[in-house]
């Protein structure tokens, strides 16, 4: 098992986009157990491959209630996303110690290659939709505090950089 650490909010490789995955490789494999192996540790629903500082579009989410039904993601992509829109409390290891309400569509249609290298197309529905729009943001170089007003982005980076000081 190996645990990666979480790279700080202020590392500016969480703001920019990563890179696309060329094939799923067995290098490509590794980096996607690691990514379960921590997500886990949290324990959390998901998990972006530049959270932990490697910058390839990789993610994993696993929102079951039994855990261990991880989707394995390389290149996720949401198709159409429903009109219907759920709200959900939202954080990050990122940055640790805060979190929101974010609302974002109930249901998303995403293409992604999988752990087969086979390009998949799935539906998302309540949790496992609002944990992929998560991740997929992590993959385009944004967390969810970027989905709050400026002062309620700022109020949280500033009370989560005091606790980590703690």
């Amino acid at each position: 098992m190996t645990v990666r650490p979480f790279l700080p909010y202020a590392d500016r490789r969480l703001h920019r986009p990563a890179e696309p995955v060329e094939a799923v490789t067995e290098a490509v494999r590794m980096i996607w157990e690691d990514m379960i192996d921590t997500m886990e540790a949290m324990p959390g629903l998901g998990l972006a491959a530049p959270q932990i500082g490697i910058m390839l579009r990789l993610a994993v989410v696993d929102a079951s209630s039994r855990r261990g039904e991880a989707v394995r993601m390389a290149n996720p992509q949401v198709l159409h996303e429903s009109g219907q829109m759920r709200a959900h409390e939202e954080a990050s290891p990122n940055l640790p110690g805060v979190s929101a309400r974010i609302e974002r569509p109930r249901a998303v249609t995403v293409r992604f290659l999988n752990a087969d290298g086979a390009v998949e197309e799935r539906d998302f529905v309540g949790l496992w939709a609002t944990s992929v729009q998560h991740q997929i943001d992590h993959l385009d170089g944004r967390m969810y505090v970027d989905r709050l007003s400026p002062l309620r982005r700022s109020m949280l980076v500033r009370r989560s950089a005091r606790l980590a000081r703690r």
